[in-house]
């Protein structure tokens, strides 16, 4: 027999690969994504450091003496003087302004968040005639000076009886606050997928049981957001206080601070200050670094359908 012959084998070279070069337009680009980059990151620390520093060096001089805070502004305290800090909760009586303040604020924004976020669901799930009307009247709250609204407030509280009471300062910082609380949470609302409030009613539960049960939770991260806005400007609020509120057992820690630094005449006692300026700073530092991830978290999921 007669052998087959082995047909030859045939290697192929791979052509190279060809590096393309970088188009100038993509340089271009880069580069300016560089200095915008750069010139972005310094703005932020620039306005880090404007925020930051005036902080740091009231807690700082909140624990020196008059004359150190006079003579050398910027250096450290030689040692902590937690007598200034004792001397303004105890003598400058801002142990009683910090409970009316927490009782206030506490009790308006538990009201604000319950009213806001049931008027919020309605007006977000709910089409009935003058839906809108009632959304627009809201939004229309939000672009009224409360400045306008000042002297008629007053006789209104007055002839009811809420003048001068922490009661009737819980009413007015419920209505100040809720036209914004409304206008965030019903666009948080529509977010929110209606199959798992449909599947509630077909299980029997009501209107009612459906909200606090099974919408009020999801919409968590929204009440959180909304709540933290709504403490800091309640926390922070003078104009209202100083024209509803005369009482001083009823007052509140920012007409305490202007108390303590008019009633200082020509002593000035600027420890005693400093120290009740950090003790008003100090809760709303608390509240925004604890619950900094829910106020981004509740802002971008309003933002993602």
């Amino acid at each position: 027999m007669k052998a087959t012959d082995t047909p030859p084998v045939v290697t192929v070279k791979e052509p190279a690969p060809v590096s393309k070069a970088p188009a100038p337009g993509d340089k271009e680009k880069s580069s300016e994504g560089k200095v915008l980059n750069v010139f972005s990151h310094g703005v932020l620390i620039i306005w880090a450091i404007l925020v930051v520093m005036p902080l740091l060096w009231a807690i700082m001089a909140s624990f020196k003496t008059d004359d150190s805070i006079l003579s050398t502004p910027w250096a450290l305290p030689d040692k902590l003087h937690f007598e200034n800090w004792s001397r303004a909760w105890s003598q400058a009586h801002m142990s009683d302004y910090f409970l009316n303040t927490i009782l206030v604020v506490g009790g308006s924004l538990i009201g604000t968040l319950l009213l806001g976020s049931m008027a919020a669901y309605v007006l977000a799930r709910f089409d009935f005639p003058g839906n809108r009307f009632v959304y627009y009247m809201f939004i229309g709250g939000m672009s009224f000076p409360i400045i306008l609204a000042l002297v008629p407030l007053f006789f209104v509280m007055n002839n009811m009886g809420l003048l001068n009471t922490r009661h009737g300062l819980i009413l007015v910082y419920i209505a100040y606050s809720l036209p914004f609380t409304v206008f965030f949470l019903t666009s948080f609302f529509r977010t929110l997928p209606s199959s798992v409030a449909e599947a509630a009613m077909l299980d029997g539960a009501s209107h009612t049981r459906t909200f606090f049960q099974v919408m009020l939770p999801m919409a968590k991260p929204g009440l959180i957001s909304v709540g933290i806005f709504n403490f800091l400007g309640q926390w922070n609020q003078y104009l209202l206080p100083t024209v509803l509120n005369t009482d001083p057992k009823y007052r509140v820690l920012s007409q305490g601070l202007v108390e303590l630094a008019n009633g200082q005449g020509y002593k000035g006692d600027w420890s005693g200050l400093f120290a009740g300026l950090v003790m008003a700073m100090l809760p709303v530092l608390a509240a925004y670094i604890i619950f900094q991830r829910q106020v981004v978290a509740g802002l971008t999921a309003g933002a993602v359908k």
